[in-house]
């Protein structure tokens, strides 16, 4: 196990700037994940620490030690990509052992770390076949333990999941987890899928445009966007937007409502623009409520409901209930925030406006 810390760390290719001055502090044993839309840099970040891109400007230490120029292979990491990388002439065993061969490591030790890697990942029975032999599940499973068998400092995964459908992705998340869990390892990984990052991090850096919008824990981060983006992308479905101007105690939102807000909560000022949010776990149908909902879709699952729809002005807003709603297409709803769970943002900056 082992620590890392990313001290002002930049990438540039010729004029361009993908990386702009990262500084993010990864303690020994924590998964962290890297999560953001594409092209924000996750991975090019990922890369960067793995030694497979050159640093531009900053730091990366592992244990405590500067590696910026030690060369990928000895920087004690793993590294599971997207696309498997598996040898495909080779048997699953193989493919475990080759590695370790190249590292010359006597061949009892390498047969005991790949048969405790078969064992952990339920995969003894696959030992002989070839890749082409193999589901996608069981081909990123194969990834996985040509990772451990090295005893890696640190694991990195880049986007390991998308290749996989959805139900498998849940699976493989879980197994992703719960190895974390038995080895202990700090790892690091790589996603889009902001529910990935909720559902398996420690701790979820959100990157944009090659910077770190927020760095903190899962529910921290959900609970607390430090900004607009942050509270759009982390939580699904997103959260919903109105833009409003501050009214004594209220926000007058552009769609004619207007919302009563407690001032304690919010550092904001008489006539301020802002961006009002609210999750759609966190508004609910009644009568009388302070907005005005056009309902355009309605999806019934069952255990849990969907009213898609708009405020008067057009804009987009999303409820989202446990069971089922008595709530019908092309119909005016009337709704309320649940006190205490609305966001305010500014405007112009975008900035969170919690005390």
């Amino acid at each position: 196990m082992a620590n890392l810390k990313l001290s002002a760390l930049k990438k540039s290719y010729g004029p361009v700037d993908v990386i702009h001055g990262i500084d993010m502090d990864i303690q020994s044993g924590e998964f962290c994940v890297f999560v953001g839309p594409s092209g924000c840099g996750k991975s090019t970040l990922l890369r960067m620490i793995a030694g497979l891109e050159n640093i531009t400007e900053g730091t990366v230490e592992i244990a405590d030690e500067v590696v910026n120029h030690i060369p990928a292979a000895q920087r004690g990491l793993a590294m599971v990509f997207q696309s498997y990388a598996l040898y495909p002439h080779m048997s699953v065993r193989q493919n475990l052992s080759f590695g370790l061969e190249n590292l010359s490591m006597p061949r009892a030790e390498i047969t005991k770390r790949v048969d405790e890697a078969a064992r952990m990942l339920q995969i003894e029975e696959l030992m002989e076949r070839r890749p082409a032999a193999l589901s996608g599940g069981q081909r990123q499973r194969i990834a996985i333990g040509r990772a451990v068998v090295r005893e890696p400092k640190i694991f990195l995964f880049d986007e390991p999941l998308s290749n996989l459908d959805a139900e498998l992705r849940v699976a493989m998340r879980s197994e992703i987890t719960d190895l974390h869990a038995r080895l202990g390892n700090t790892m690091i990984y790589v996603t889009h899928d902001q529910v990935e990052a909720m559902t398996m991090a420690d701790k979820i850096a959100v990157l944009r445009k090659g910077v770190v919008e927020q760095f903190g824990r899962p529910l921290d981060l959900f609970n607390a966007p430090c900004n607009r983006f942050v509270a759009g992308f982390i939580g699904s479905p997103a959260m919903n937007f109105a833009d409003g101007v501050v009214r004594g105690d209220k926000v007058a939102l552009d769609s004619g409502a207007v919302v009563a807000i407690t001032p304690d909560t919010f550092d904001v000022a008489e006539g301020q623009k802002v961006t009002f949010g609210i999750r759609a776990s966190h508004i609910t149908v009644q009568t009388g409520g302070a907005l005005d909902m056009h309902v355009r879709k309605v999806e019934q699952l069952g255990a849990e409901s969907y009213v898609y729809g708009a405020l008067e002005d057009g804009t987009p807003i999303t409820l989202h209930q446990l069971g089922q709603v008595d709530v019908t297409e092309g119909t005016h709803i009337s709704i309320d925030p649940t006190a205490g769970m609305m966001h305010l943002f500014d405007t112009g900056s975008g900035l969170s406006l919690r005390r």
